[in-house]
């Protein structure tokens, strides 16, 4: 995800999928497949749905037990932890507070042609948490087939998830399974207004649906044929071997879309715009430059769609949401090559955003930079922008310090220990901006990407630690960097 307010300172089955791709190591794993059949009714706001989890133990444990995030429940009145900072309520919801939620209406397990119910419960620290017992368990290597019937209803709200006067968003919807960790058991972290409060693994999701056929579809992966039935559009799709599944539907979407070496690039703006052209351009060069940077782009399709949303913007497996507030030209180019950058750095490349948010949103932001250091055309200089991080970040140092009389600058906490919204973005985006120049800047141009490459290399379609992050740094650079990345996380380095 992209602060845009804060860019001033920075200016029915298993399915087993072979990818070989340059730049990832050949992979033929063994992934959870969703099947998702839903109906958005735009009258109401509720979406229903009815999930078919196709659940793959890859853990090495036993599990009596499947745990799921209930994300749409931190929309809901009475909701612990408000999903939008106080100071972004107003933008957020332009139309006064409104809520949402989702209702689990049924949860079996299918084996065979066996089906029976399961007891499930609504757990969690607050309600976000769908805690479903299994019938008999799955070893490890193992799949369970889970069948969820569920409603979710939206609020009117600019973010993730909601409906605002020209796009209805649809991100972190369902249940989605929560990653297991041995030794730690299911991640279960709450919903938070700061960051992206994530962690999730790959899989492969069949979707079919239907929607008012008077709206355009933006969805994660492939539509792979559309029909009508009663007023209704239906949509198939296929999303194979990614992070998590995300849509928006618009009865105001222009599209424009070019093919860019296999893949489609798609750009929705609204009606009216003018600069569909400009935003199509950028992501094609912001597609081609990662891909020689970093690693290849796996996926068939890459969709850029405008939308209301409280934030810059937020990324979604080969769809990114970028904010229809952004001010200037200058904005929408920024956003867009940050969010695209998340496609390696969260969407292949995944990790514990909830507690490790530096990994993938200071990577993110200072792969923004690097692309706009070798594309001068759209006017912003990196030593300018690292200078500028480096002005503001020691502000927010000094004012901080002033008024508490002291400062917590470490980077490796979770999303609920930073105190305020501008602690979290200059600790993450800020500090992680000047981390990464000054990393780059001591080990030199090819050994930082070389390290680029190698982390990529290592953990595409995976989660990584911060541990092999800084590992395949070291690798990539052959410098031993662990006291380097320790200091700057743990927040004993003085930015001067």
């Amino acid at each position: 995800m992209k602060n845009v307010k804060y860019l001033l300172f920075i200016v029915p089955f298993v399915l087993i999928v072979p990818f070989i791709i340059m730049g990832c190591k050949e992979e033929t794993p063994i992934l959870s497949t969703y099947n998702l059949d839903l109906e958005y009714d735009s009258a109401s706001h509720i979406l229903s749905g009815r999930e078919e989890v196709e659940y793959f133990n890859s853990s090495d444990n036993l599990l009596s037990e499947v745990k799921f995030h209930l994300y749409p429940n931190a929309f809901r009145e009475g909701a612990k932890n408000k999903v939008v900072a106080v100071s972004n309520v107003d933008k957020a919801y332009p139309n006064g507070e409104s809520y949402g939620d989702i209702k689990i209406d049924s949860v079996e397990e299918k084996r065979g042609e066996e089906v029976s119910a399961l007891e499930f419960s609504i757990a969690g620290e607050d309600e976000n948490i769908l805690s479903v017992k299994l019938k008999n368990g799955i070893y490890p290597d193992e799949s369970v087939k889970i069948v969820i019937t569920f409603k979710v209803k939206l609020a009117n709200i600019h973010h993730r998830l909601g409906y605002g006067e020209n796009v209805v968003n649809f991100g972190n919807f369902y249940p989605i399974a929560c990653v297991y960790e041995d030794g730690k058991g299911f991640m279960e972290a709450l919903y938070h207004s700061n960051g992206d409060p994530f962690y999730s693994d790959m899989a492969n999701y069949n979707v079919r649906l239907s929607y008012p056929n008077s709206m355009t579809l933006a969805t994660s992966g492939e539509t792979i044929s559309e029909s009508e039935n009663e007023g209704n559009k239906i949509s198939q799709i296929s999303a194979l071997n990614v992070r998590d599944f995300a849509f928006c539907l618009s009865e105001n979407f222009n599209k424009l879309e070019k093919d860019v070496d296999g893949v489609k690039i798609q750009y929705f703006g609204y009606q009216g715009d003018d600069n569909l052209t400009e935003c199509l351009e950028v992501s094609e060069k912001a597609l081609k430059f990662f891909e020689e940077k970093i690693g290849a782009y796996p996926y068939p399709t890459l969709s850029v769609v405008k939308t209301g949303f409280v934030h810059g913007g937020m990324e979604y497996p080969t769809l990114v949401m970028i904010a229809d507030d952004c001010q200037t030209q200058e904005d929408f180019n920024y956003v867009i090559v940050h969010e695209i950058a998340h496609q390696w750095w969260y969407g292949l490349v995944g990790n514990d955003e909830y507690n490790n948010a530096w990994m993938d949103e200071s990577l993110a932001e200072y792969s923004t930079l690097l692309f706009f250091e070798k594309h001068s055309e759209y006017n912003f200089d990196i030593d300018e922008l690292v200078k500028n991080a480096t002005k503001n970040f020691k502000f927010f140092v000094d004012v901080y310090t002033n008024v508490l009389g002291e400062v917590d600058t470490s980077m490796n906490r979770s999303l609920k220990d930073f105190q305020t919204e501008p602690e979290y973005v200059n600790c993450i985006y800020t500090k992680g901006t000047i981390m990464f120049h000054t990393l780059r800047e001591t080990i030199g141009d090819k050994k930082f990407e070389k390290a680029l490459k190698s982390y990529f290399n290592s953990y595409c379609f995976k989660n990584a630690s911060p541990a092999q992050l800084i590992e395949s740094f070291i690798r990539g650079s052959g410098y031993n960097l662990e006291g380097f990345f320790n200091s700057w996380l743990n927040g004993s380095v003085v930015v001067m």
